[in-house]
């Protein structure tokens, strides 16, 4: 049963990172958003900027960065006729596999979780291809050990029209904060890009969001539209 990705989001405090990827109600179209959260003021101090094969994390008050190792990353690149979204710089790991012919699966059995003890951060990523269909993933401890990277591999090789899959890196608030569990959640997707994306932003919580990016491929011509959503202005 497909779920109402907005009302999924509203009973979450703190879902961190999150991906969706899905098609219009035509069929003629995948949307692809992604949206960062944060709780500390070294992770709420970004905004998403775009380049040129995509968008780069950046921080907003460079007076206040601390830490960029795990925050300032791409979590977009398109490759060629395909599009990589992730959480970390394994955006970067996918790419370089792609460009030598390599694959999605390949270049993610080569990194694991963040090393951010105690929650080691399971790390997320998509990637959709130029007919529609799309592949999820997530690498995460198992329950909190280090020593164990579960891999999981989800692909959508028919996906169908108005409905597409979510995942985030945590299942909500906590201490440590809980690993997403189990496949990525059947949503329901309707209404434009534009209004897909500002219901999704809309819905998260208003402390803790952060920058949201989504994006359009149009199956028919190739074109890809896009916009990001800022709470730094």
């Amino acid at each position: 049963m497909k779920e109402s990705i907005f009302e999924l989001l509203r009973g979450k405090t703190y879902p961190g990172r999150g991906i969706v990827i899905g098609k219009n109600e035509f069929g003629n179209a995948v949307y692809v958003v992604y949206f960062i959260m944060g709780r500390s003021t070294n992770s709420r101090n970004r905004i998403f900027t775009y380049t040129g094969d995509g968008i780069r994390t950046e921080a907003y008050d460079p007076a206040l960065m601390k830490d960029p190792s795990l925050i300032i990353y791409h979590p977009v690149r398109i490759v060629g006729d395909k599009i990589v979204v992730t959480n970390g710089d394994q955006t970067d790991t996918i790419r370089d596999h792609l460009v030598k012919d390599g694959n999605f699966r390949q270049a993610l059995t080569t990194r694991e979780f963040e090393p951010d003890p105690p929650n080691y951060t399971p790390r997320i990523s998509g990637i959709v291809y130029h007919d529609g269909s799309y592949s999820l993933s997530i690498l995460k401890s198992c329950e909190g050990d280090p020593s164990c990277c579960l891999r999981f591999l989800f692909d959508y090789s028919d996906p169908l029209p108005a409905e597409g899959r979510f995942i985030s890196t945590y299942e909500d608030d906590g201490d440590p904060l809980p690993s997403f569990r189990g496949e990525p959640r059947r949503i329901s997707v309707s209404g434009s890009l534009d209004e897909f994306a500002n219901g999704i932003w809309n819905a998260l919580n208003e402390d803790n969001k952060v920058s949201l990016y989504g994006c359009e491929l149009n199956l028919e011509t190739g074109n890809v539209q896009q916009l990001i959503l800022n709470k730094h202005e």
